[in-house]
């Protein structure tokens, strides 16, 4: 998807909104957090205006995007309400989360235990189904996008699709937001959630936000494990080089021409300046990824061609600029993936402001000037409860990628310690795992 540019401008027009009680929403990134909001909005704000933007073309299939997503219990949820999650569990490429196990490579010297320390979360022990779910992208936006336009197709005066329109940029004008996309529409609020990955992304300076890059890379594809590793479980290993991953994918083959077997998606982070992938072949790639997973995972049988992307944080210091414009998902935060949790983050954006927004609906009035007021007072809201979630997983994320960048030992020591520790800790491997599955409340 192609970015939005020029986003905001300081100068308000004096090109005024015509006067209307029903709340006029602009969404701007049909992905998974736009086509969420959307479809929430269609189902929770009956009397709102909805209109979808997006620069792809109405016919591009995005159904075999083959990006790995890790959704958590809360999503899972989420995506039920919705009214799509059993469609594409129905299809069979979604592999269900039972356990999380986090260990890392280098030996903890100080730990008086025979086993090196670990944490393990399960399903059974939360008292739960599943912990998450594990899918491509494609599997996840595809039924998205089909019931998105489903629901336009029923409501065409209340629901709109601008596929093949980006947006050029977003005015503050009388009473509302000016969106250019060819036309020059005007709403009440434009959300963005057209975000992209880390590189291409512009480089945010104070007070805008925080960019760092991290001069990491993620090596991305799969992996065919032996028949007999344990199946729905991810794992979450720390190397020196980076912390290097393994989620659970429904049964398959890895490479055009393999066998058919129990597969992994890998997500492999290394230094920039010391790769240890880059210059190898698949032989020795595979070589290499025996000897960094704890024996749990059993041999790896095969692994796939691998993409390389760069990593780094850009996270935006507010999420509503001039009272009409708000960000979620990568457009507000764009996170390392040692946690595995940007989708989930945006999904409770998505859930967040709608809840504000359904606050101030019922009492949205006519007048552009007195609109305006109660819009930006929803759209505070919002941004004060977003907060504390958010930066605590920003936080949280920074200090694990940038602890990969210093030599001193102490600091593996240090980890292993604190894995160890949640572990036996009873209440804080509880705590990790609701944090996982739902995030900060």
């Amino acid at each position: 998807m192609n970015h939005t540019a020029d986003l905001t401008s300081p100068n308000p027009s004096t090109l005024a909104a015509p006067a209307s009680s029903v709340l006029r929403l602009a969404v701007i990134g049909a992905g998974p957090a736009g086509l969420a909001l959307a479809l929430q909005a269609a189902r929770l704000l009956p009397e709102a205006s909805v209109t979808v933007f997006d620069a792809r073309l109405a016919d591009r299939d995005v159904s075999g995007d083959p990006r790995t997503l890790a959704l958590s219990l809360g999503s899972v949820q989420f995506l039920s309400q919705l009214g799509v999650w059993g469609g594409i569990e129905a299809t069979g490429k979604v592999a269900a989360i039972h356990e999380v196990h986090v260990s890392q490579q280098q030996p903890t010297v100080l730990w008086p235990g025979r086993d090196q320390p670990r944490v393990g979360i399960t399903s059974r022990e939360q008292g739960v189904a599943q912990l998450g779910a594990v899918l491509s992208y494609g599997t996840l936006v595809a039924p998205m996008q089909a019931a998105w336009q489903a629901a336009v197709a029923a409501h065409p005066g209340r629901l709109s699709m601008r596929f093949g329109t980006p947006v050029k940029g977003l005015k503050p004008v009388g009473g509302g937001v000016e969106v250019d996309a060819d036309i020059a529409d005007v709403f009440d609020l434009a959300v963005v959630a057209e975000g992209g990955v880390f590189a291409d992304q512009p480089s945010l300076r104070w007070p805008e936000g925080l960019s760092r890059d991290y001069e990491q890379t993620a090596w991305v594809g799969q992996v065919l494990l032996e028949p007999g590793s344990p199946a729905g479980v991810a794992y979450e290993r720390f190397t020196p080089a980076g912390p290097a991953a393994l989620l659970p994918l429904p049964d398959g083959a890895v490479t055009a021409e393999g066998p058919i077997g129990r597969r992994a998606a890998l997500v492999w982070c290394v230094q920039r300046a010391d790769d240890p992938v880059q210059a190898l072949d698949p032989v020795q790639r595979l070589a290499l990824l025996n000897t960094i997973f704890p024996e749990q995972v059993g041999r790896i049988r095969q692994v796939s061609p691998l993409k390389a992307f760069p990593l780094g944080l850009n996270a935006h210091r507010r999420l509503v600029s001039d009272g009409v414009v708000a960000r979620i998902g990568n457009a507000a935060q764009t996170l390392h993936p040692v946690a595995g949790q940007g989708l989930n983050l945006g999904l409770r954006d998505v859930h967040a402001l709608l809840e504000a927004l359904r606050e101030v609906l019922p009492g949205l009035v006519a007048d552009a000037a007195d609109r305006s007021v109660q819009i930006g007072r929803a759209l505070g809201r919002f941004e004060r409860r977003r907060q504390p979630d958010r930066l605590a997983l920003i936080a949280g994320t920074d200090f694990l990628a940038r602890s990969f960048t210093y030599s001193a030992p102490v600091l593996a020591t240090l980890r292993g310690l604190g894995l160890g520790l949640m572990q036996i800790a009873t209440p804080a491997r509880q705590g990790l795992a609701r944090l996982m599955m739902f995030g900060h409340r």
